[in-house]
């Protein structure tokens, strides 16, 4: 699987209030000052208790191409504020025009295991060009780790089955279709039915008829066979658009002529009815009939749930096509990434922490400059994440501090471990080896084989043991004791 080629980005994909804030830096003379910033959520989706980042190579390929072109700043000095004039003066504008990428970026690697209050990328740079950024990393990084999670969650409940996505046709648009297709197949999708990614990403692409090719003809027969003797190498007869036991009769027969002529039928597909006690029978006739390697494909509103209770009932189905929820991410709308700001610092001098209060605990922000120490067993096996401040070097033994509960757990100085975050962009300079789609989707699989089963349950799973380590936690509990003090 290829990465894509590059793509056309625009630095006017943002909020206007990212640019009117760069404006205000720049007329209040700070522009040359540098803030840390991180993308973190708060909540796993789909009630699950992990999940799958995914959005970095795209993420990557904006950032590469970060720069306002002429259109685009003649674009934003046609804006006009409530008066009437100009809202971007022409001094910022041409300090638009010069900008180019200045930024040290860090981020986990695509396909890792990551929890709430984690940090997926982290950035530090001039103050405006890390404004400018927030948006655009939003999009990418919300839409392809909600997917690549949703993928992961169908393919544990397909238990090695290959899960094709198939939800083109009702994903969020055509660009939502092909990112979802390339985010499903970072979460564990076998392929997919969407051309345009497969040719962009390399994702292997599969499909064969759809209703309206059996309902064409005068008898579904007669759509097999016409079908088989057009393209005999490529058989995947649909069954159930009038009886599906039926169908399943008239696809052996063609499947026995095709035999004949040397080619094999790759299996049926059920699309619909009672595909539990349908597909035991499918394959009771199959097997009778001697085609024991012929596939039985499912499809048709499914999605992790639906797939897991087919399962349990004892459904004979070899590979799964799942679109709508997954291509959509159902039933969430979003993942509910958001981008803070942790630290700045003046020309020369030292960060200066930076924290939001909020009533609510959960959205108080983390200061500082942020990465993830994972705390794993000699055979990788995930035991707790620790969220520590890059000055504030973790004790060891590590104590992590639970952000809801406050309650501290010790993990002897003994354990393994590893730091998430890794160099991404230096002074603006990609210094990352982009993994191919292939390797990032094998990545996810190797994660999931590190997550004890209790924590990838699809119900009731067990949460993940994460905090903040003590110094941080302390470091945190300082500052919003003295900006509650401030705020009197």
């Amino acid at each position: 699987m290829l990465n894509p080629p590059a793509r056309n980005f625009s630095a006017l994909t943002t909020d206007l209030y990212e640019v009117t804030m760069a404006c205000g830096y720049w007329n209040a003379g700070v522009s040359d000052y540098e803030a840390a910033f991180h993308v973190t959520f708060r909540e796993n989706p789909f009630a699950g208790e992990f999940t799958v980042a995914c959005g970095l190579a795209t993420a990557i390929d904006f950032l590469r191409a970060f720069r306002f072109d002429e259109t685009e700043i003649d674009y934003l000095a046609s804006q006009l504020g409530n008066d009437g004039k100009p809202l971007f003066s022409v001094g910022f504008l041409d300090y638009l025009r010069s900008l180019r990428l200045a930024c040290e970026i860090d981020a986990v690697p695509e396909g890792t295991l990551v929890f709430p209050n984690e940090p997926l990328i982290r950035v530090c740079g001039p103050i405006i060009q890390c404004q400018l950024l927030e948006t655009a990393l939003l999009n990418i990084l919300n839409f392809e780790s909600l997917i690549a999670t949703k993928a992961a969650r169908v393919c544990l409940a397909a238990q090695n089955d290959p899960v094709i996505e198939f939800g083109l046709r009702r994903a969020q648009g055509v660009d939502g279709g092909l990112t979802a297709a390339r985010a499903a197949c970072v979460g564990g999708c076998a392929g997919t039915s969407n051309l345009q990614a497969g040719q962009q990403f390399g994702i292997p692409v599969s499909g064969t008829q759809a209703h309206s090719w059996i309902m064409f003809f005068e008898n579904e027969s007669e759509a097999f066979q016409t079908y088989a003797k057009a393209m005999p190498n490529n058989c995947v007869f649909v069954v159930d658009t009038y009886n599906s036991l039926d169908g399943v009769r008239h696809a052996i027969d063609i499947a026995r002529r095709l035999r004949q002529n040397g080619h094999e039928m790759i299996g049926v597909r059920l699309d619909s009815g009672d595909r539990v006690a349908l597909s035991i029978e499918t394959r009771r006739m199959l097997d009778k009939a001697g085609f024991t390697n012929a596939k039985i494909v499912c499809s048709g509103d499914l999605d992790e749930h639906a797939i897991a209770d087919m399962k349990r009932c004892g459904a004979k189905i070899d590979i799964w096509g799942v679109g709508t929820k997954l291509t959509t991410g159902q039933p969430d709308a979003a993942l509910g990434g958001i981008y803070k700001l942790g630290a700045v610092r003046r020309p020369g001098g030292q960060w200066q922490y930076r924290i939001k209060l909020s009533d609510e605990r959960a959205k108080t922000s983390v200061p500082g400059l942020l990465q993830v120490r994972r705390l794993h067993q000699p055979d990788g096996r995930f035991v707790a994440d620790a969220i520590y401040e890059l000055d504030h070097r973790a004790s060891k033994p590590c104590v992590i501090v639970d952000l809801q509960t406050e309650q501290e757990t010790e993990i002897p100085a003994s354990m393994e471990y590893s730091d998430l975050l890794v160099p991404i962009f230096r002074k603006g300079r990609l210094v990352y080896q982009v993994p191919d789609l292939a390797a990032s989707r094998e990545h996810t699989r190797q994660q999931l084989r590190c997550a004890h089963a209790e924590i990838l349950r699809l119900n009731n799973p067990t949460p993940y043991k994460i905090g903040l380590e003590r110094s941080l936690h302390q470091l945190r509990s300082t500052l919003i004791a003295r900006a509650k003090e401030q705020s009197k």
